[in-house]
């Protein structure tokens, strides 16, 4: 869920935007398992721009395409950065990368997209869990570089695991609090809640159950408007399954290719697509990440995503289609 209510930031293009290919420049050992990687035109040229909250899409050298936080400087156009937590027990992304990364690779990468806005207040509270610290990071430069008050607390297993901790301890004009499990257990998400002011709003990112935790506490405090969060792996029950007993078969469309398919009612539009050849960038295909938000351009779809509000749903402009379906016979998309 990302509620972007109030925000003045425009919603990045969506599927079918061209590649650029992107040299890296210099790897990092930010911490035992994270690698951070600073990527640059391989002509010296600009990017293109971007705000706090952006993600790119890496295109690996297997074929897979994975989602990172740009977590350098908005202001910095010559190089993007992204770090890249290790992860043993994912779908093989952060291991490829932790094992080709070196200077001089070339990847093709898209983006950059928002779909985590930082929205425009007094005051901010900042909650990271782990890696879920990258996309904060620009926010909070931004927000100290305007002189709003803020309050960052950063948790994580060990210390010595959490990246960026010089980065944020050097950020201007607000409180850092560092929660190592280790030492003093999980940060108190109930309290910090509980404890707000009444201008402040909320931004987390992290694992599963931290977010889990602040939407819940968020619910019984009665103020989930103000909190905006960002995934990193599905929300459980909060993303609803590729398909469902009652799905029915629909068509669809391909207004750009001319392609018309149909999706019966036990496969995913995603698979459908993949199967078809069709060039959408999937990533996490349970529709948390926002790589493949595709434009409808007639039809009703429904949308099984965590990522659009629901006036961004009720406007039916777009949709993330590795997990989203029809609510008509018939879509037409823009791909």
């Amino acid at each position: 869920m990302s509620n972007s209510a109030g925000s003045t930031e425009v919603r990045s293009p969506v599927a079918g935007d061209a590649t650029q290919r992107l040299i890296v420049e210099r790897v990092i050992h930010a911490a035992p398992e994270v690698v951070i990687l600073e990527l640059a035109d391989a002509a010296g040229g600009n990017l293109p721009p971007w705000q706090p909250g952006a993600h790119i899409d890496l295109k690996l050298p297997s074929g897979k395409v994975r989602q990172y936080s740009l977590c350098g400087d908005p202001e910095n156009r010559r190089r993007y950065r992204v770090a890249v937590l290790r992860e043993a027990a994912g779908r093989g992304g952060s291991e490829e990368i932790h094992a080709v990364a070196a200077p001089g690779l070339m990847l093709p990468v898209l983006g950059p997209r928002n779909h985590f806005p930082l929205v425009e207040a007094p005051d901010f509270l900042f909650l990271a869990g782990g890696i879920g610290i990258t996309p904060l990071l620009p926010m909070i430069r931004h927000v100290g570089r305007a002189g709003h008050p803020w309050r960052l607390v950063y948790g994580g297993r060990r210390r010595e695991a959490m990246a960026f901790l010089d980065e944020v301890a050097a950020c201007e004009g607000g409180e850092v609090q560092v929660v190592a499990q280790d030492e003093s257990g999980h940060p108190d998400i109930g309290g910090l809640i509980a404890a707000l002011g009444p201008d402040t709003v909320v931004y987390g990112c992290g694992p599963g159950p931290m977010l889990a935790a602040l939407e819940a506490a968020a619910d019984r405090q009665g103020c989930t408007w103000r909190l905006h969060i960002e995934r990193f792996s599905a929300a459980g029950e909060a993303v609803a399954p590729s398909t469902e007993a009652g799905d029915v078969p629909f068509e669809v469309e391909l207004r750009q290719s001319g392609l018309v398919l149909q999706v019966p009612a036990d496969r995913t539009l995603g698979s459908v697509l993949e199967e078809a050849g069709v060039p959408v960038p999937f990533s996490c295909q349970e529709g948390y990440c926002g790589s493949c938000e595709t434009r409808v351009l007639d039809g009703v779809p429904d949308h099984r995503d965590t990522i659009l509000t629901d006036d961004e749903k009720a406007a039916v402009t777009a949709m993330f289609v590795c997990v989203g379906r029809a609510r008509t016979p018939r879509l037409v998309l823009d791909l």
